[in-house]
């Protein structure tokens, strides 16, 4: 399956759960696992989502352009997503979740300023862990641009 968008992590930051920030980064094509993209966040769902038998865990998920996608280049919030666009990137996820067996809540909306706090919240997070580790003090840094 072939898909102009990418679902992964952000890079030295970790979310409240503890994992690396989730980030949907929307793009004009496909790219090979594990490259690094620079990205423009534009929003956030904030959710929460539940394993079975565990409890329900705040676990918000970023969303952001590429900077060099030509399709998306006048995309500065979720507002300017083109119509359903945002429908299909919340069933996307619900059903990312229940694929492996988990519940995915989307809670709320959230602009390009709260993203870039849940980015900074999560870097400062992943440096407050990183100061224990010298194995993860060696991490690279985001490619987040405005």
């Amino acid at each position: 399956m072939r898909s102009k968008s990418l679902f992964g992590s952000g890079l030295a930051g970790l979310g409240e759960d503890g994992d690396p920030l989730d980030v949907f980064v929307l793009m004009d094509a496909p790219v090979v696992p594990g490259c690094v993209i620079r990205a423009r966040p534009i929003g956030a769902i904030e959710a929460k989502q539940k394993a079975k038998g565990e409890d329900w865990q705040r676990n918000d998920r970023l969303i952001a352009v590429a900077t060099h996608a030509q399709t998306h280049e006048t995309v500065k919030s979720l507002e300017d997503l083109r119509p359903h666009l945002f429908d299909e990137i919340k069933a996307f996820f619900i059903d990312y979740n229940r694929l492996r067996g988990r519940k995915f809540k989307p809670l709320a909306l959230s602009g390009p300023s709260e993203s870039r706090r849940l980015i900074k919240s999560g870097m400062e997070a992943f440096e407050q862990e990183s100061r224990g580790s010298t194995e993860s003090a060696c991490q690279p840094r985001g490619m987040w641009q405005d």
